[in-house]
């Protein structure tokens, strides 16, 4: 059985509202739980037949590795969201997941996810709709390091992930924890170290944000959001799309 399912439970509320039976049918699936310390790898570049992963607990960074040692983030886990979901249908994983902080993880095996789909469809399309908001976000991150400038992609990326932290009810709307560090930034934004402490203090110099001690702060969120122009959609959370009352769509 999945421990804690709260986080991964709200993501996924946001787009079906579940049932009690099927919030049950997903707690009730049988999985392995590991305890990690920040800096363990999960899943590598290549790895075969690995299982997929729930994040309960703490942050991770998926990412490439490229052939002169540097890395390419690719973007940051939070509780609730799904680890090598998509590598299940391939034959190897095509990136590396690792553990920024302590984490806890739900292993769960290809087949027991197969087995909850047959029980509960509608569950099934709601891991599907989280599966596609990920790659959603990925297509915006391509597009904040080919064509956006680094503090645009710097606000950006922060609003975004204030935005999907809200969601799992971690923060409020102007403040949230954050334990990245400047050079993991960088490396989501494909940026320097020095050109992330530059952009930061730029930014906070204009009052619009600041990020110190591990938290992120919104001085003021309209400002920010016109700046790095915003458009929140993609995140696909406004309310949920399937009602369980009647299963049609929302919007």
């Amino acid at each position: 059985m999945i421990s804690s399912t709260k986080f991964v439970v709200k993501k996924l509320k946001s787009f079906i509202d579940l049932t009690d039976n099927e919030i049950s049918t997903f707690s009730s699936m049988p999985s392995r739980l590991i305890t990690l310390s920040a800096g363990r790898e999960i899943v590598h570049e290549g790895q075969r037949a690995h299982n997929a992963f729930i994040l309960l607990d703490g942050w991770v960074a998926s990412y490439k590795l490229l052939p002169d040692g540097t890395r390419q983030i690719i973007d940051f886990q939070i509780p609730g969201d799904f680890l090598g979901l998509r590598s299940l249908l391939l034959r190897t994983s095509d990136h590396s997941f690792e553990a920024i902080t302590e984490i806890t993880i739900a292993e769960v095996s290809a087949q027991n996810i197969k087995s909850t789909f047959a029980k509960s469809p509608r569950l099934a399309s709601a891991i599907l709709w989280a599966a596609s908001r990920d790659e959603a976000m990925v297509v915006e991150h391509l597009v904040n390091i080919g064509r956006r400038s680094a503090i645009v992609r710097t606000a950006h990326f922060l609003l975004e992930l204030g935005i999907r932290l809200n969601l799992i009810g971690v923060g409020t709307k102007n403040s949230y924890p954050c334990p990245l560090s400047q050079y993991l930034l960088a490396d989501a934004l494909g940026l320097s170290a020095i050109h992330i402490n530059r952009v930061l203090r730029q930014l906070r110099e204009q009052n619009l944000m600041t990020f110190q001690k591990g938290i992120v702060h919104f001085d003021n969120l309209e400002k920010l959001i016109e700046l790095a122009d915003f458009q929140v959609g993609y995140l696909d959370q406004d309310e949920p799309i399937i009602r369980n009352d009647t299963g049609h769509t929302g919007h």
